[in-house]
């Protein structure tokens, strides 16, 4: 998993495919390896499932959030935040952009194409098998074009992040690896992990390919 590795991390995916809980998974796991770490929020057309929903949690572990300038109100804009500059200097440290869904939530992202391009970045394409207009390899692979070409970017792995929410057990998980697979094979991108729900994996450990992560991000009304 090399591409994990860069100081700028990139997570986009269709809207619902757990982005937000990953960046923040990635951004903690970073934040106890010490060094700074920053979060920025580009979901700027989407009013939910946002990372600036989750500022307390990454300010206790010492993690910067960036979040946009209406972030936490009731309007939508695609203003990007005006800190937004600061994440190119080294002293912002592990950086991990939380983007927008789909190819519209992705088009800030575009206006940083070549500062990005010449920093240097890994973009990190999100699936989920259990999520509408993305549960077959090919709409999948045909939505990675469309963010792609919004963007101006190219992803550089998938994370099969296939689950159910908070009813997620370990076969849901298992019987979404195909479809990762394939995925992966379709866009001609590797497989980095699949991930598991920390509460779903077996004794706490899992199986070779799979990440465990933190359900961090959950529905207004569980």
């Amino acid at each position: 998993m090399d591409i994990l590795t860069h100081r700028i991390t990139i997570i986009c995916g269709h809207y619902g495919c757990g982005k937000t809980n990953l960046a923040l998974n990635l951004a903690l796991e970073a934040a106890e390896q010490g060094g700074p770490v920053t979060v920025v929020d580009l979901d700027i057309v989407n009013p939910y499932f946002r990372s600036s929903e989750y500022r307390g949690l990454l300010g206790s572990s010492g993690v910067r959030l960036i979040a946009p300038v209406f972030a936490g109100t009731t309007l939508d804009t695609p203003t990007l935040p005006p800190e937004i500059s600061s994440i190119f200097e080294e002293d912002a440290g592990k950086v991990f952009i939380d983007a927008g869904g789909d190819d519209a939530g992705v088009t800030a992202l575009g206006g940083l194409h070549q500062r990005l391009t010449a920093a240097g970045y890994a973009m990190l394409y999100v699936i989920n098998r259990y999520r509408a207009l993305s549960q077959t390899p090919e709409e999948a692979a045909a939505l990675l074009k469309e963010i792609e070409g919004a963007c101006r970017l190219k992803a550089g792995g998938i994370v099969n992040n296939s689950h159910l929410g908070a009813e997620t057990q370990m076969q849901d998980v298992l019987e979404a690896l195909p479809f990762g697979e394939k995925t992966a094979a379709l866009t001609h991108l590797p497989l980095l992990f699949s991930t598991v729900p920390d509460f779903a994996a077996m004794g706490g450990s899992v199986p070779e390919g799979f990440k465990s992560i933190k359900r961090l991000v959950t529905f207004a009304w569980e």
